[in-house]
């Protein structure tokens, strides 16, 4: 892994939202979810009431790893982080999780979700609420990268919207929305 770690704005929230890693790009301009995901990602939550700028000045956004992880080995996409590198990051998330106190956990893509529920595909998860350890509420989203096709097409397209409704039912979305 190289480059500065990537982590959001140092924000107290009830809500954090956790990716896999940041991309080349994030690394550049210095934020998380900062290019193509990224777009994708902030399109989700503006259907459901908050814009990029809200978003950032109001969730807490974090990674599995904190650092670009470089490309895959076939060129295509960003490499995944491997159980080593998972585990030397996890003392930062864990701190996170334990120091904020979150009422809702928003896991992007398959590395972060299987960093809190146990699952074999994203028809398992995306869509419903489960309950993590201290009584919080996660809620799993696809990865938005432009090479994913899973969000796209059904039945992914409809998980997607059900969990996006589901996001913004929960209190801590409407604590926002209400600011």
């Amino acid at each position: 892994m190289s480059g500065i770690p990537i982590v959001g704005s140092p924000v107290k929230s009830k809500i954090i939202l956790i990716g896999q890693a940041p991309g080349i790009k994030e690394g550049e301009i210095r934020k998380p979810f900062a290019w193509t995901a990224g777009k994708n990602l902030f399109k989700w939550f503006s259907s459901i009431g908050i814009n990029e700028i809200n978003f950032r000045n109001n969730i807490y956004m974090s990674a599995v790893c904190r650092c670009y992880p470089g490309k895959n080995l076939n060129g295509s996409g960003d490499r995944v982080p491997s159980e080593t590198e998972i585990k030397k990051c996890s003392n930062w998330l864990n701190f996170e999780i334990n120091y904020l106190k979150p009422e809702l956990i928003i896991p992007v893509g398959k590395l972060a979700i299987s960093q809190f529920i146990d699952f074999d595909i994203l028809n398992d998860v995306v869509g419903k609420k489960i309950k993590y350890k201290n009584n919080i509420d996660i809620v799993a989203l696809p990865h938005p990268s432009g090479l994913s096709t899973w969000y796209k097409k059904n039945p992914g397209k409809s998980l997607l919207e059900k969990a996006l409704k589901v996001i913004k039912k929960s209190s801590a979305w409407q604590e926002l929305l209400r600011k």
